[in-house]
């Protein structure tokens, strides 16, 4: 178990996290010292995913309820960069939960070997296209052993931009389904597929949830994606599981809690 874990997360960052995601890799008597820290490109350690057993699915969100003293919001269309770095998940916002920054991408990324799985890559390394006009990033974990972890970036593109960005996605996880190569960033990556997942919290404009599925030397690495739009932003949720093949889970509770707080900026 653990010799694997070690073997698996020592590439993940070069696998799928060009941007320096946490990925879940503690493994058995791990204790994610640095999972709450800023994230280097290469981090020496992180905590575990959250796993789902394979025959589970997400259990449904429960929506939060309206406030009846606040008049309904609308999410801006787009928020300049001062704006986004207030509206993202920041420390006291999700109970039971720690937030930190984390670095911004590298300028160099993965490029996909086939054009129509370009915007995987693209989310892949922390920049969904179309090019976002303004960027943040955070890490989340839990405040129990800083478990799970979860990586987070916001970022503005306007509504007709927010929109084409889970459009493209949709489609390339279609069109991806059987998997596809990378090069570029750490080096060349093999992704085994990719497949839609039900969405962790209805919330936002709109939301799609999807694994891509890495591969090292024929260990599959489950990397699970949640891209929330909410007017012209969107909000991407990251976790893996370095520690076996099922499915990790991201908690609705940061999906809803990032969508309320956009469509409550003043």
């Amino acid at each position: 178990m653990r010799q694997r874990t070690a073997a698996v997360a020592a590439v993940a960052a070069a696998l799928a996290l060009a941007i320096g995601l946490t990925a879940g890799c503690g493994g058995e008597g791990g204790d994610g010292g640095t999972a709450d820290k800023p994230r280097q490109k290469k981090p020496a350690t992180a905590t575990t995913a959250t796993e789902t057993p394979a025959t589970a699915t997400p259990a449904p969100a429960t929506p939060t309820p309206a406030d009846p003293a606040r008049p309904a919001a609308t999410p801006p269309k787009s928020l300049p960069q001062a704006q986004l770095d207030k509206a993202i998940l920041a420390k006291g916002d999700v109970p039971g939960f720690n937030v930190a920054p984390m670095d911004a991408p590298p300028p160099q990324g993965e490029s996909a070997d086939r054009a129509e799985c370009a915007p995987l890559t693209a989310v892949i390394n922390g920049k969904p296209e179309p090019v976002a006009q303004a960027s943040a990033y955070r890490q989340l974990t839990g405040a129990k052993n800083n478990r799970p972890a979860v990586s987070e970036f916001l970022t503005t593109h306007g509504v007709r931009g927010a929109t084409t960005a889970l459009s493209r996605l949709r489609a390339a996880v279609q069109a991806c389904e059987r998997g596809f190569k990378a090069s570029g960033g750490e080096g060349p990556s093999t992704y085994r597929g990719t497949k839609a997942l039900p969405v962790a919290a209805q919330v936002g404009d709109d939301a799609f949830a999807y694994q891509v599925t890495g591969d090292y030397e024929g260990e599959p690495v489950p990397l699970v994606f949640h891209v929330v739009r909410s007017g012209g932003t969107l909000a991407t949720f990251y976790t893996a599981n370095l520690e076996g093949p099922r499915t990790p889970q991201i908690p609705p509770a940061l999906l809803t809690a990032q969508a309320d707080k956009l469509t409550r900026l003043e």
